[in-house]
């Protein structure tokens, strides 16, 4: 099914919640679970980081401290994780959920040689709480943990099917990039993902692909080859 033999799955917040714009939609999260289990089953080791979207926008919170808005979203995280972990129990996976801080019982401290530990019994590891730090976007989180797992990719599967030059919602002749070098996105500051996180995966040689979430086995058109979104490469 894949060449691949470690992936990082980005998911964003919103596209758990679907139409909902906030929460889960339980129809939305059970197809994920059931391709991500395609990909298991194919021998393919899969990490998966979720922003927190669907609970909190710390950007949109002018009156609330912006360590304290961090840490809330966070948080998002974490419950994001945890939830889509258990729905993918209930479809026959194992799953593991990581964090850079203490959480009680909910999850374990990350650290390299325990992921990898988790990856070699076929479970699918979650990585929540982003970095751990204010400032940092779940972007940088994604980034910083596909490179210290060594995934060979990052796939982000969003609510747009890939990189446009301008906003397809607003502009309805935006034209969208089918391959592009991450240098471009820092370059041209595109705002695809955050800064920060395009400069650690040019400087670490960690590519992305830029798919769409909706649409019928799209992740796994998008690991298997059948891709149609936007493919940055390092």
């Amino acid at each position: 099914m894949s060449n691949y033999k470690r992936i990082m799955l980005k998911l964003s917040g919103e596209a758990l919640s679907g139409d909902k714009k906030s929460g889960y939609d339980v129809a939305i999260c059970v197809s994920i679970a059931k391709q991500v289990k395609k990909l298991v089953d194919s021998g393919v080791q899969v990490g998966i980081v979720i922003g927190g979207g669907n609970y909190w926008r710390g950007r949109d919170s002018e009156k609330i401290d912006r360590t304290k808005a961090d840490s809330i979203g966070m948080l998002a995280t974490v419950m994001n994780c945890i939830y889509v972990s258990e729905i993918f129990r209930t479809e026959g996976l194992g799953t593991a959920i990581l964090t850079p801080f203490a959480c009680g019982t909910f999850t374990e401290l990350f650290s390299k040689d325990l992921a990898n530990k988790y990856f070699k019994s076929n479970k699918v590891v979650f990585f929540a709480g982003g970095t751990g730090h204010p400032y940092f976007s779940t972007d940088m989180g994604v980034a910083l943990r596909s490179i210290e797992i060594e995934a060979e990719c990052i796939f982000a599967a969003k609510s747009i099917d890939g990189v446009y030059d301008s906003d397809p919602l607003i502009n309805p002749n935006a034209v969208k990039y089918d391959k592009m070098e991450m240098s471009e996105i820092v370059d041209k500051r595109l705002g695809v993902i955050d800064l920060c996180a395009a400069v650690l995966c040019m400087e670490n040689k960690m590519p992305m692909k830029i798919f769409g979430l909706d649409g019928d086995n799209s992740i796994v058109n998008a690991v298997s080859g059948n891709f149609t979104g936007t493919d940055i490469t390092v």
